[in-house]
C-alpha cells in the first residue's frame, strides 16, 4: 500500500469509482491505532472488534459530512471515543452493572482475556487505569498510549488544553497512589 496522505484517501473516497478502496486505505491506514484506543477503553477483545466495526460503518456512512475542519485522523478517533462510550454504557445498563462495579468487572475480563499480553505490572497499570473516572481515564489513555497532543485531545473531546492538562495530572497521581498501594 503506497502512503498517501488524508487529502490524496479523502479525494479517492469522494470519487465514486474509487471510493471503496479509498475507504479500505482509510481503514488499513488507521484500524491498528483506533483498535488500541477502543481496546483500552473496553478491555474485553470481542467487544473491541464490535465497536471498531460501529466506528467504520460510522465513518463510512458520515465521510461525505466530514468538514476538514479537524485532521481526519481526530475525527476518526471522536467517533471511535464516542462509540466505547456509548458500548460501555448500554453494556453496564445490558448487565445491570453498578456504575461502581464496573472497574471490577472490567478488570476480571482483562484477567480472563486470552488476547492480553501483559505482565503482572502492566495488568496492575491497566487495573489502576480503570479506577480513574471516565475522563481522566480517556485523557491519559490517549496522552500516555496514544502519545497525542494535548491541542489534538482537545479536539477530540471538547475540552480545554487546561482541563486536559489538569485531568492528566490528576489521573497520573492516583494511578501512582493506586500502584504504590500495591
Amino acid at each position: 500500500m503506497a502512503h498517501l496522505s488524508d487529502q490524496e484517501i479523502l479525494q479517492l473516497i469522494r470519487n465514486s469509482d474509487s471510493r471503496n478502496y479509498g475507504f479500505n486505505l482509510l481503514v488499513r491506514k488507521y484500524q491498528n491505532k483506533v483498535y488500541m484506543h477502543i481496546r483500552r477503553l473496553v478491555i474485553d477483545h470481542s467487544d473491541t472488534d464490535d465497536v471498531i466495526q460501529n466506528t467504520f460503518i460510522k465513518v463510512w456512512d458520515h465521510i461525505d459530512t466530514f468538514r476538514e475542519d479537524s485532521q481526519l485522523f481526530t475525527w476518526i478517533y471522536r467517533i471511535a471515543t464516542n462509540e466505547s462510550l456509548s458500548f460501555l454504557k448500554k453494556k453496564k445498563i445490558r448487565h445491570f452493572i453498578p456504575f461502581t462495579n464496573i472497574a471490577y468487572k472490567l478488570a476480571n475480563t482483562l484477567e480472563e482475556d486470552p488476547y492480553f499480553e501483559g505482565d503482572a505490572i502492566q495488568k496492575k497499570l491497566y487495573e489502576a487505569i480503570l479506577q480513574l473516572p471516565k475522563k481522566q481515564k480517556l485523557v491519559f489513555n490517549m496522552k500516555y498510549f496514544d502519545e497525542l497532543k494535548y491541542e489534538e485531545i482537545s479536539k477530540i473531546l471538547g475540552t480545554s488544553v487546561g482541563a486536559l492538562k489538569t485531568s492528566y495530572h490528576l489521573a497520573v497521581k492516583k494511578i501512582k497512589n493506586q500502584l504504590d498501594a500495591n
